[in-house]
């Protein structure tokens, strides 16, 4: 059997947005990695933070918390958020526990700068 396997990266948007790309599983033992990208990015009010979820295979609860835990930083700081390419599946989960009306989502980074710059 395999360990599960997570990529977080962050790469500037030539639009402005930081983008936080996430492949993989995000779990238990995979979470750390996404909690320290999130932690180190600084959220400011005029750069948006995009969480792009499409190469996204998994996601248990303790991924859903990181996502929720970089929400609140958001708020607190005043910056958008958005999560871009969450799977049918995830959403339907999300909306389960009432968090699609907690996240922005967009199905593309470029709807997300899009609806941003709008």
């Amino acid at each position: 059997m395999t360990d599960p396997t997570l990529t977080a990266t962050r790469h500037t948007h030539a639009g402005g947005a930081t983008v936080l790309a996430v492949a993989g599983e995000l779990d238990h033992h995979t979470a750390p990695q996404l909690t320290r990208l999130i932690q180190e990015e600084p959220f400011r009010p005029a750069r948006p933070v995009l969480i792009d979820l499409s190469d996204l295979t998994y996601c248990d609860s303790t991924g859903i918390t990181v996502l929720i835990g970089a929400d609140r930083q958001a708020h607190e700081t005043g910056t958008p958020l958005v999560l871009v390419g969450v799977t049918a599946d995830l959403m339907h989960v999300f909306r389960i526990i009432g968090l699609d009306r907690l996240f922005t989502f967009q199905p593309t980074v470029e709807d997300a700068i899009e609806a941003l710059s709008a």
